[in-house]
């Protein structure tokens, strides 16, 4: 079973953060030269707020990245601390209308379980937004006759209860589960804490099965809707090298791979194309597999030589 691969292509993990700002030009070179002839999705993000409906995260209009074959995945964040959704509701029409055939993908909301940095779960109306965002999001899909796959994510989930999914489908039932065309995860395992080299596959695979077979499952979703890898990355720095961030990146799509039949694993995503600032000494800010005057890092080759030998050919 082969992936559709693809890349958060900016460099900024939060907007307007003062890191080095975006070159267009370079980044679509480096894009080029990263999926070849395969298929390759861009991420990007939209943060909503009744306030500031369109603010876009880096890269900015990333529509100037879309090729024959590049098509967007386009998430949008839920950043609204009030509980009127008219507004949200409508933003998700909205950005299908305006992207249209340059979407591959719309994600509705941003880890919704997550309350820390670049999470939407602090927002209190969060979890009806997902699950209306979800529905609205495919009606307007289907009534523009987009193919436009539809879908939401979370970071890992270890509540024996596994609360955030049951809730979902609690609150959603068969007509949001039937409106889902993916579930995505995100997870950067060794990025926060160490995860001893020899046990790092074994972590990877235990985290995506304990996924669809307790958290979605939770959720009353079926095997039959396909999971995504939507953020994994492993920054360098001080006491990590560029090497080991290219084994970890082999060893994790490896891995991804290995589970993508038995789990349903369609896709996978790293974050990111660039550096958010490579001076810094903290790994999440050197996620990147280019440093951020765009010089290669080991890990770019890596990623190249994964797509051209598992991605989707077409």
């Amino acid at each position: 079973m082969t992936l559709t691969f693809g890349i958060y292509a900016g460099g900024r993990i939060g907007v307007d953060d003062g890191s080095p700002p975006e070159d267009a030009e370079r980044t679509r070179t480096a894009l080029d030269r990263l999926h070849g002839d395969r298929p390759f999705l861009v991420r990007c993000y939209s943060h909503y707020s009744d306030a500031s409906p369109g603010l876009v995260q880096a890269p900015p209009r990333p529509e100037l990245h879309v090729t024959d074959l590049r098509r967007l995945d386009l998430v949008v964040c839920f950043r609204e601390p009030g509980d009127d959704l008219t507004g949200w509701l409508e933003h998700l029409r909205a950005q299908l209308r305006r992207h249209g055939t340059r979407l591959a993908s719309l994600q509705v909301t941003e880890e919704a379980n997550h309350a820390g940095p670049g999470g939407d779960g602090e927002f209190p109306a969060v979890r009806r937004a997902l699950v209306e965002g979800v529905v609205a999001a495919r009606r307007e899909a289907d009534a523009l006759g987009l193919d436009v796959r539809i879908g939401c994510n979370s970071t890992a989930v270890f509540d024996p209860e596994q609360e955030f999914w049951t809730d979902l489908g609690r609150r959603g039932g068969p007509g949001f589960v039937d409106a889902l065309d993916y579930v995505g995860l995100d997870f950067f395992p060794g990025v926060f804490s160490p995860i001893p080299e020899e046990r790092f596959a074994e972590t990877v695979a235990g985290v995506l099965t304990a996924f669809r077979e307790r958290s979605l499952t939770a959720a009353g979703i079926p095997a039959s809707v396909p999971m995504r890898v939507t953020e994994h990355g492993w920054g360098t720095g001080p006491d990590r090298s560029e090497a080991r961030q290219a084994e970890v990146l082999d060893t994790a799509v490896r891995t991804v791979a290995a589970a993508a039949q038995s789990l349903n694993i369609t896709a996978y995503e790293y974050f990111a194309l660039r550096d958010d600032d490579s001076r810094h000494p903290e790994p999440l800010h050197r996620l990147g597999l280019l440093n951020d005057d765009y010089t290669p890092k080991a890990a770019f080759e890596t990623y190249r030589r994964l797509i051209a030998e598992l991605g989707s050919p077409h």
